[in-house]
């Protein structure tokens, strides 16, 4: 059996989803199991189970992670998440669980300049101590992500950003969840690292010109200075402090260093990624 933990996100019900249209069960847990099924399509929720656990309760993980033999860990970015990580894996640990599939973050090292891929770092370290088969997922920034530009595009054709002419890797989180599915379900993939990127990656004065071109009409990349991008995250956009600081610390880390495709998913799912073109024309309307 396979645990999903964090089902209720984006990369957890993208990987519920594809596990789904593999043929293959899974076990999703959710602090709130009926909301979590009223969200899934009928397909997915015929071969799913969903139990009630609570990142912040161990005892209620062990109980759900009892015969299982894979997990997929994924959590929210938040001051927690390590401690509950930590403690997923321990109770996995204990449950018996042989293979536990993490999603990680670039940079995951002990020096990253971004906070939470240190975090990433201190879970992967405790992941491939614990004597379990580990596999670590590193996406890059979720196209899905985008959408939260769109408020600001729709009102005023603008997208604020510090990035200048840095170029940033974009994946489809439905690619993730094709990629969890495979080291979850194919033995052979398990056990590595996996960097996880769409097919190019694009700068913001390329990402307004793109979205220009489909909408018809002018959308301005406005560059700001970190501290000036934190302050427009807080004040503006309603960001929590920590979240803007990370915001700012992920674009800053792509200003240091140059990003590039990675080969890692065609190889591994054996068909290119899904494209930021097709993901923008998918969601335009989003954007008017």
């Amino acid at each position: 059996m396979i645990v999903i933990m964090g089902a209720g996100g984006a990369t957890g019900g993208a990987t519920l989803r594809s596990l789904a249209a593999l043929g293959v069960p899974s076990r999703a847990l959710s602090r709130d199991p009926a909301r979590l099924t009223s969200a899934l399509d009928a397909h997915t929720l015929a071969r799913t189970t969903a139990l009630p656990a609570d990142a912040a309760d161990p005892e209620s993980l062990r109980a759900a992670f009892r015969g299982a033999h894979q997990l997929f860990l994924t959590m929210a970015n938040g001051p927690h998440q390590v401690r509950y990580e930590l403690d997923a894996i321990d109770a996995a640990v204990d449950c018996g669980v042989a293979h536990i599939v993490k999603v990680s973050a670039p940079a995951a090292e002990p020096d990253s300049p971004v906070a939470v891929s240190r975090g990433h770092h201190l879970v992967e370290e405790r992941l491939r101590s614990c004597g379990v088969t580990a596999t670590v997922l590193r996406p890059y920034a979720f196209m899905q992500k985008l959408l939260l530009l769109a408020p600001g595009i729709a009102a005023a054709g603008v997208v604020h950003g510090a990035l200048g002419g840095a170029r940033c890797n974009y994946v489809d989180v439905r690619d993730i969840g094709d990629a969890a599915a495979e080291v979850l379900t194919r033995p052979e993939s398990a056990g590595g690292t996996y960097p996880l990127t769409g097919g190019r990656a694009y700068s913001h004065p390329e990402l307004v010109s793109l979205l220009g071109e489909l909408l018809g009409r002018p959308v301005r990349y406005v560059d700001l200075g970190p501290s000036e991008l934190h302050a427009h995250l807080v004040d503006r956009a309603g960001m929590p402090d920590w979240l803007a600081a990370h915001v700012v610390e992920i674009q800053q880390l792509a200003v240091a260093r140059e990003e590039a495709p990675d080969d890692a998913f065609r190889r591994l799912v054996g068909r290119a990624p899904r494209t930021l073109e097709d993901f923008l024309v998918e969601n335009l309307h989003r954007f008017r």
